[in-house]
């Protein structure tokens, strides 16, 4: 925990000292005498003077800073304010910028680690849909279909990616296993699903099937029926054969055990009074697709790209998308750095070290955000009075204005950070998490 929590308190370091940098580069190329770079807050521990410019690290490592020569007093040669409106404009979106750019890196990243993937000597089928492509085609549940064209199945988006080459009426040949017959080939011809927004041809697929339930059994008490499919025990997840033992081993004792089922297309929990030994004190006997395991699948950096940006262009969307649960639960939905380091150690917790690059650049992604909100003294707000001014052909703003709506920008965002804090430090007294 104290690994994590350190490591989290570095990631913001870093998320902070590239937003600043980004205001540093364009500073200096754009003529701005910058007096300091500091990384931290004073006070100084070291410091060394290179090309006019203080470089420092400084006690507090909470943050980082640039501070120009005379940043607004537009009648000091080198100043901030001496610059024209679109240089001023690039160098407040220098800061966010270079945050989008930190977060499109570490989200590639992340993205491009090994993924485990559940591969098997094919895939079977669960469910087949009536007056279906499948159906028609004489695909049964329980049947599991180890080619496509020819192609392996190891996956299941292996047969989506054979489906996504199909044209209307064109017809793939699947070889199919079932049970106590020898290997067949089915032809069948996928239809295209404006709701799934691909081919398909009507069949659910799974991981086991219930074939038989024993008389008298308890898992024909609890209603469990030949066709279910059995998704975990207890908290854990089922795989294959061998993983079963393991699932009933980490049960409680003491506790009653519940079985996750799909039935009928539905998650159904069933809880167990009596906690079973194996498989067989259940009464169950279950078809399992053959050679069923996790592997360790690179990603390629292209594809790891493409999965960052995506995410990053997707992700107002989602913003809107979830505005009604920032309304049922506010203290959840905007958080500051106490509120992210909660976060990133629940999320470590229950998926791994990995998640703080994930986390990391959802921080600087939100960093970026949050700044370029149009109000002072935030980069939006420069921006914004550096655009109009930019409009009016270089004419400046009153002070008395620009100093007006600075004071009241101030205020709220001191009120806004007051807010944000008070309820990530009452989240943590409650003992509330975030779900996850």
């Amino acid at each position: 925990m104290i690994e994590t929590l350190l490591l989290f308190l570095v990631s913001l370091l870093i998320v902070v000292v590239v937003h600043e940098l980004g205001h540093f580069i364009v500073s200096k190329r754009s003529g701005i005498e910058v007096e300091e770079f500091g990384i931290g807050m004073p006070p100084r521990l070291w410091g060394r003077v290179w090309k006019g410019t203080l470089y420092s690290i400084n006690a507090l490592p909470v943050g980082a800073f640039v501070r120009s020569k005379a940043e607004d007093d537009a009648t000091v040669q080198g100043s901030l304010a001496s610059k024209g409106p679109w240089t001023r404009l690039a160098v407040y979106a220098a800061g966010p910028a270079s945050n989008i750019v930190l977060a499109f890196i570490l989200f590639t990243a992340f993205f491009g680690l090994p993924q485990q993937v559940v591969t098997s000597d094919g895939i079977l089928v669960y469910q087949v849909e009536p007056q279906s492509a499948a159906a028609d085609a004489g695909i049964l549940p329980g049947d599991i279909i180890v080619e496509a064209e020819g192609n392996p199945l190891k996956t299941w988006g292996d047969l989506q990616l054979v489906f996504a080459d199909v044209t209307p009426d064109q017809r793939v040949n699947l070889l199919i296993q079932r049970a106590g017959e020898p290997e067949t080939t089915i032809s069948v011809s996928p239809h295209y699903s404006e709701e799934l927004k691909r081919n398909v041809i009507g069949i659910t697929l799974g991981r086991n099937l219930i074939t038989a339930v024993a008389p008298g059994s308890i898992a024909q008490q609890e209603g469990i029926q030949p066709g279910d499919t059995l998704l975990g025990i207890g908290t854990s997840g089922l795989i294959n054969e061998a993983s079963v033992p393991d699932a009933i081993a980490s049960t409680e004792p003491d506790a009653p055990v519940v079985l996750t089922l799909l039935s009928e297309g539905e998650v159904l929990s069933v809880e167990l009074t009596q906690p079973p030994t194996d498989l067989k004190t259940l009464g169950l006997e279950l078809l399992w697709v053959p050679n069923t395991r996790i592997e360790s699948k690179p990603t390629s950096l292209v594809a790891a790209a493409g999965s960052g940006l995506t995410f990053m262009v997707n992700m107002p969307a989602m913003i809107v998308a979830s505005i009604p649960l920032m309304k049922e639960d506010p203290s959840v939905a905007f958080v500051g750095p106490i509120g992210a380091g909660q976060l990133t150690l629940e999320a470590v917790e229950a998926f791994g070290l990995s998640n703080l690059l994930f986390i990391g650049a959802l921080i600087s992604l939100g960093i970026a955000m949050f700044n370029l909100i149009p109000v002072p003294p935030l980069d939006g707000g420069g921006m914004l009075v550096a655009f109009i001014e930019g409009a009016r052909k270089g004419r400046r703003l009153s002070p008395r204005a620009v100093r007006i709506a600075y004071s009241m920008g101030t205020a709220l965002l001191i009120t806004l950070v007051v807010f944000i804090t008070a309820s990530d430090i009452l989240r943590l007294i409650e003992g509330r998490g975030f779900g996850i």
